[in-house]
């Protein structure tokens, strides 16, 4: 299956109602002009149209509506035909994918298809989409829009100082030691209501962001270091500015 055909074969009835439209439009100014200068042959032959139209229009709204209805979109989801598509999209418009079905990342997103109630869950946010390509353009748009918008870097490196001290006294770390970035999140974000407010996918999106600047050290001029791990599963996953996927599990601040 493939929501492009529906598209297709719904496109020659848009066009249908959208010239019946028209039409329609043109003899209801033709009918109130009419009306107001008494001209009763003209106005009954019109209105005689008008009817001819709507009745054309119906008919066509009952074939699309049987078009659209005839389409599977349970078999779509669960068979996998959505994702595979959903997939393909994400390759010829350059959107990053990781992940299985029906779980996936597409950076800084987190996608869950919901093959039940054939749902997308973008985040957390439910999306309503059965068109793949639609949806990855969505996702398109949304990564643009993030990418442009403002970031202080010194200020959130400093921030992630300042979680980094309290981290260092409640694990009982060394100063200048290596603590691992999720950990930080947790205090960064530490009660449920901040995490739904600001998740780990916006914390990885402003890492890379920091990642990609050109900051080196906090307001207080204290430097930081990313580090890696070799348990991956600690790791954070980003895209660099060259679209190119880093791994960052730790970090740590010295003087």
């Amino acid at each position: 299956m493939n929501y492009e055909n529906l598209y297709e074969d719904l496109q020659p009835g848009e066009k249908a109602l959208k010239d019946n439209l028209a039409s329609l439009q043109k003899l209801f100014k033709a009918v109130g002009r009419e009306r107001e200068n008494g001209d009763l042959k003209s106005l009954i032959r019109d209105l005689s149209a008008m009817a001819e139209v709507a009745s054309a229009m119906s008919r066509t709204l009952e074939e699309m509506q049987e078009t659209a209805a005839a389409f599977d979109s349970k078999t779509y989801f669960e068979n996998g035909d959505f994702a595979q598509q959903m997939l393909a999209a994400c390759e010829e418009k350059g959107v990053d994918v990781r992940g299985e079905f029906p779980v996936y990342e597409m950076f800084p997103y987190r996608v869950r298809l919901d093959t039940e109630n054939q749902d997308i869950y973008l985040d957390r946010k439910k999306v309503q989409c059965m068109r793949p390509r639609s949806f990855v353009d969505q996702v398109k748009a949304g990564q643009d829009r993030l990418n442009k918008a403002n970031f202080n870097a010194v200020t959130f490196v400093s921030e992630l100082s300042d979680a980094y001290d309290l981290a260092v006294l409640k694990l009982k770390k060394q100063p200048g030691a290596d603590i691992y970035l999720n950990s930080l999140y947790k205090f960064l974000a530490p009660m449920s209501r901040f995490r739904r407010d600001y998740d780990q996918q916006s914390f990885a999106f402003d890492l890379a962001r920091l990642y990609d600047s050109d900051t080196e050290e906090t307001k207080s001029g204290r430097k930081f270091q990313f580090g890696p791990s070799r348990n991956n599963n600690r790791a954070i996953r980003i895209l660099d500015k060259d679209g190119k996927e880093q791994f960052l599990a730790t970090i740590r601040f010295y003087e």
